[in-house]
């Protein structure tokens, strides 16, 4: 994307070209005039290189948001009902809230006590979390121990998660090993777990579903055909869950 001064001398080119063009076919464009008609002009009407970058943001909003739409239809399996993912709440809820998190994101610390509230204020909600680690090395490290204990022991996951997530400190291949047994995930399973290609795969394929959906930070949510990014607390996140079951159930 452009930046702000170049996207300026852009529009500041168009411009002169627009005041000169119609001589052009006369004379050809003097260089030395064209400089100072864009100086003078843009001198006078300073309002006009504002207006043209609020024109071009909300274009470029709605073309993301266009892009945003397609991966969502196209996706939709994968990103709510993937083999490779955590079911957390009501796996039959009429509306789904799908979470990308990462182990070291303090937002997403923030935001546990959100998730663990929906869980419980709202029984027709299903929840997915996607392991997104990209705060680093031993993000990676801790998302593999994760997803090997919902491969191993689904049931315990949630207690792991909570381990971990709302623990002190980096968290790291040793941390999760350390949530994982306080858990009371089998050590000797759980390594034989994390040797497997689907711990790689895991992470491939949500990695995949975020560049796609242009998500480069944590937490991001996704319900229904909505992205909400960012930790915007609970009622922000009920009030878009409302809206999802809205257009799911008609009942509004």
């Amino acid at each position: 994307m452009p930046s702000r001064l170049v996207t300026s001398l852009i529009l500041a080119a168009g411009l002169a070209f627009a005041v000169v063009a119609p001589t052009a076919a006369k004379d050809a464009p003097d260089k030395a005039a064209i400089e100072k008609i864009v100086h003078d002009y843009l001198v006078e009407h300073p309002e006009v290189i504002e207006e043209a970058m609020a024109a071009l943001e909300k274009k470029q909003a709605a073309a993301a948001a266009e892009g945003q739409a397609k991966v969502l239809a196209e996706k939709a399996a994968v990103l709510f009902d993937s083999k490779r993912q955590v079911v957390l709440g009501n796996p039959k809820g009429d509306v789904t809230l799908v979470e990308f998190f990462d182990y070291n994101c303090g937002y997403c610390k923030r935001a546990l006590p959100d998730m663990l509230g929906l869980i419980d204020r709202d029984r027709n909600l299903r929840i997915v979390l996607k392991e997104f680690p990209v705060l680093g090395p031993g993000s990676v490290e801790a998302a593999k121990v994760a997803v090997a204990v919902e491969q191993v022991a689904p049931e315990k996951y949630l207690d792991f998660h909570k381990r971990l997530l709302g623990g002190r400190g980096e968290a790291n291949r040793a941390r999760a090993l350390e949530a994982a047994n306080g858990a009371g995930v089998d050590s000797t399973a759980l390594d034989r777990a994390m040797a497997d290609r689907e711990v790689p795969a895991t992470l491939e394929e949500v990695y995949g579903l975020a560049t796609g959906l242009g998500l480069s930070g944590t937490p991001s949510y996704v319900i229904g055909d909505q992205i909400v990014p960012g930790a915007v607390g609970i009622a922000r996140l009920e009030e878009a869950v409302g809206r999802a079951r809205c257009a799911v159930t008609r009942k509004c």
